[in-house]
């Protein structure tokens, strides 16, 4: 998955979305912070392949991105809306192939921005990245070549406090960007980063106005963060493979960046420290029981404000952990949903 898989509606409500086969599944809380509804197939029966991106605008609705089988041997991108979490999401919509025909080209990213358009991105064909946006009046524009080379899989779209969109991708060379100078425009490239980053680590998350801190794991084994303007600073040792779940949220009083990880002993492993001051130091804290390789960890607050750490395996057990009503980053016991 990539993207917020677990998200706040816009009712106040949790949500969470879920790979499972050749579907996706949606699940909510009935009412916000307390029981969850069944599983629900997103899109009817449309056999969808394995990988699902998210992303999720300020008016908090969910853009939610696919590859889906066409014919023998080719695939096509679907796209669907998720209004709340309780709703029905709107059918799959296809939005076409960045080389025009083929098969998959690589794992989707989703950003949506301040009006409400998501930006899609892929790598393509060539190993570099194409992007495809929605119109201001519905429908899609056309596909366009953003360039790179050498490109990895794994993208990371995110939307900064500004309302601008930014991708990020790695190479063998170290981590591309691109972004809006502008509402509505191109993303266009900006400087690389020269670094050696392990692909598939890559996590984006808005900490200021003026800023997104991109976080990844350099071939050392060690968590950076990274903005653009700036040299990486080293964090910690990371806590396990993968990237972090990352969270700008309030901690008695102070506002903080919390990370999350599955651990290499298969728990969850948390790190806080206040947004953009990495020098004040960071270190990880585990919680709950050990958890299977491949199980993936997200961050939310909930309608309360209260941080809410989410956990889904592979075969789609989903538990929650919410922060306790106490000083400090205690929570509470890791429940079954």
């Amino acid at each position: 998955m990539d993207g917020d898989w677990f998200i706040r509606g816009r009712d106040g409500r949790l949500g969470v979305y879920l790979p499972a086969g050749d579907a996706v599944l949606c699940r909510g809380e009935r009412v916000p912070g307390g029981s969850w509804d069944d599983a629900r197939k997103v899109g009817g029966d449309q056999r969808l392949h394995t990988g699902l991106a998210v992303g999720q605008g300020p008016d908090r609705y969910a853009h939610l991105v696919a590859w889906r089988p066409t014919r023998a041997g080719e695939s096509g991108l679907v796209h669907s809306t998720h209004f709340q979490p309780l709703l029905a999401p709107l059918d799959w919509n296809p939005v076409g192939h960045p080389d025009r025909r083929g098969d998959r080209t690589g794992m989707p990213a989703v950003a949506v921005d301040a009006e409400g358009r998501a930006y899609l991105f892929v790598r393509n064909g060539g190993q570099g990245v194409h992007t495809v946006n929605q119109k201001a009046r519905g429908g899609w524009n056309g596909w366009h070549d953003l360039g790179g080379s050498e490109v990895h899989e794994e993208l990371v779209a995110v939307t900064g406090e500004s309302g601008l969109v930014e991708v990020y991708a790695t190479n063998p060379e170290g981590v591309l960007r691109w972004h809006q100078e502008e509402a509505g425009a191109r993303p266009a490239a900006a400087d690389p980063l020269p670094a050696r980053v392990e692909p598939g680590t890559l996590a984006a998350l808005p900490t200021s106005k003026e800023y997104t801190t991109l976080f990844f794991t350099g071939s050392d084994g060690v968590l950076y963060a990274w903005r653009p303007g700036g040299e990486p600073v080293a964090l910690l040792a990371a806590a396990g493979p993968g990237p972090v779940a990352a969270l700008r949220c309030d901690i008695d009083g102070h506002d903080c960046t919390l990370l999350a990880q599955r651990s290499s002993s298969g728990r969850v492993a948390f790190a806080a420290y206040p947004t953009e001051q990495e020098s004040a130091g960071v270190w990880w804290t585990e919680s709950g029981p050990a958890l299977p390789a491949g199980t993936r960890v997200a961050l939310a607050e909930d309608a309360a404000g209260r941080v809410v750490a989410a956990t889904v395996t592979p075969d789609g057990e989903l538990r929650l952990s919410r922060r306790k009503d106490e000083p400090g980053l205690a929570l509470q016991a890791w429940q079954d949903i």
